[in-house]
């Protein structure tokens, strides 16, 4: 149970990260899978590729197909309104990480 429910704050998380790395270069999901295991976020394509199809449904992220090495892969960059959201949810985070702190 504990395992779920950390699964599901920590959604939150992730999809911030994404934001920030969308916003800083396009990002494609294989890549983000490596860049989120390398701070701790132990997820699988099943759970990236439908977080990043919703962000990008939410109008957050922007998808552009390239042809790399005769696959098509889809990369996605934050939108205008995914880097308010970002905006904000530094704000926030900033906030709350200052009141739990120690």
């Amino acid at each position: 149970m504990e395992d779920k429910i950390l699964r599901k704050l920590f959604l939150g998380f992730i999809q911030i990260h994404i934001l920030h790395h969308a916003k800083e270069h396009p990002i494609f999901g294989a890549w983000m899978l490596e860049e989120l295991e390398e701070h701790g976020y132990n997820i699988s394509a099943g759970t990236l590729y439908p977080i990043l199809h919703s962000m990008e449904a939410d109008g957050l992220l922007i998808k552009d197909e390239q042809n790399v090495e005769g696959k098509i892969r889809k990369y996605y960059s934050a939108t205008e309104k995914g880097n308010t959201v970002l905006i904000e949810a530094r704000n926030k985070a900033y906030e709350l990480f200052k009141e739990i702190k120690d």
